[in-house]
């Protein structure tokens, strides 16, 4: 059976064909080859598109017959990869959907610089839209998703790290483009006010669901379905959900355990194994489970709101598929 994002890219293929087309076009360099060389390694390594699939969706479900639909669903999809070669470098990553990262294949320095070209990039093409509140929104996007990554940078590998801080983080570091990416098409139809606030409430839910399960799945996923190795997280000392939840229910033995693991970085043969045995004994992994699916349901609570079509309910299936891969 197809999945809900496969039957939209099937829907939307032509508009998405265009924004792979601009894509190509806009990451070329005449000066400089090695830009549209490292940004073909990760636009091309197979990812899912879903965030400008969100835009194009939204855009047709509120009755968009103009061209600019494109241009937002491109920016949107540069931000995105921009901050993927960044974050790879924060996070001395050597995958990424699979592949080696670009930082691993070529240097820090050039993903850091291609990631800001890439930005630079998705400002030019968002100004082509002539609409300054889809620039505000996708600016007001940019500077958040920036303010979670530097906020889980101060919170890494600090075990007082709270569920309140997590969820700002992920809202910043994830969530924040999915909202954007609802809300532009809205702003670009010219919906109702109603239907936009309800279009960013479901991006910012969905965000919320999908990144709660991409932590569960770290834990309890396959390598294979994750374009990572399961334990990543763990490895990289990263405080998710259940390492958060499962800290807070911690006795002193555990405490020192995870102290030692997490803060120290002190990590050997087993500790792995150790740490998602106490997240059972705790049950925090079947908590965040119910975390995403809260959140899951808060996302197709919020298109109740909009125009009834095929459209809206793939998107309400793509809030049960993503919460569905953690059941």
């Amino acid at each position: 059976m197809n999945k809900p994002f496969e039957h939209l890219s099937d829907l939307l293929a032509e508009d998405m064909n265009a924004v792979n087309m601009l894509i190509k076009q806009r990451m070329a360099s005449e000066h400089a080859p090695r830009i549209p060389e490292v940004t073909a390694h990760l636009v091309e390594a197979g990812g899912k598109r879903l965030r400008p699939l969100l835009t194009l969706a939204s855009a047709k479900m509120c009755g968009y017959d103009g061209p600019f639909h494109i241009h937002l669903a491109a920016t949107v999809e540069f931000i995105h990869t921009a901050t993927l070669l960044h974050d790879d470098v924060v996070d001395e990553s050597n995958m990424r959907r699979g592949r080696k990262t670009a930082n691993l294949l070529w240097d820090n320095k050039s993903s850091v610089l291609v990631g800001d070209y890439l930005f630079s990039r998705s400002f030019q093409l968002m100004v082509e839209t002539g609409s300054l509140r889809v620039l505000d929104i996708l600016a007001n996007a940019s500077a958040t998703i920036a303010e979670g990554e530097v906020l889980q940078l101060t919170a890494a590998q600090d075990t007082n790290t709270t569920e309140d801080v997590y969820f700002q983080v992920i809202r910043g570091k994830t969530a924040a483009l999915f909202a954007a990416a609802t809300e532009v098409g809205g702003v670009i139809a010219s919906a109702p006010e109603d239907q936009i606030t309800a279009l960013n409430t479901y991006g910012d839910a969905l965000g919320i669901s999908f990144q709660i399960v991409d932590d569960l799945l770290d834990y309890r996923g396959a390598s294979q379905s994750l374009g990572k190795n399961t334990g990543d997280d763990f490895r990289e000392r990263k405080l998710t959900l259940p390492v958060i939840k499962a800290i807070a229910k911690a006795n002193s033995e555990e405490r020192n355990f995870w102290d030692r693991v997490i803060v120290k970085g002190d990590q050997n043969d087993g500790d792995l194994e150790h740490a998602m045995e106490l997240l059972q004994a705790h049950g925090t992994l079947d908590e965040t489970r119910d975390a995403a699916i809260y959140w899951g349901n808060k996302a197709k609570s919020a298109l109740e709101a909009l125009p009834k079509s095929k459209i809206r309910n793939l998107l309400g299936d793509l809030a049960d598929f993503v919460v569905n891969r953690a059941v």
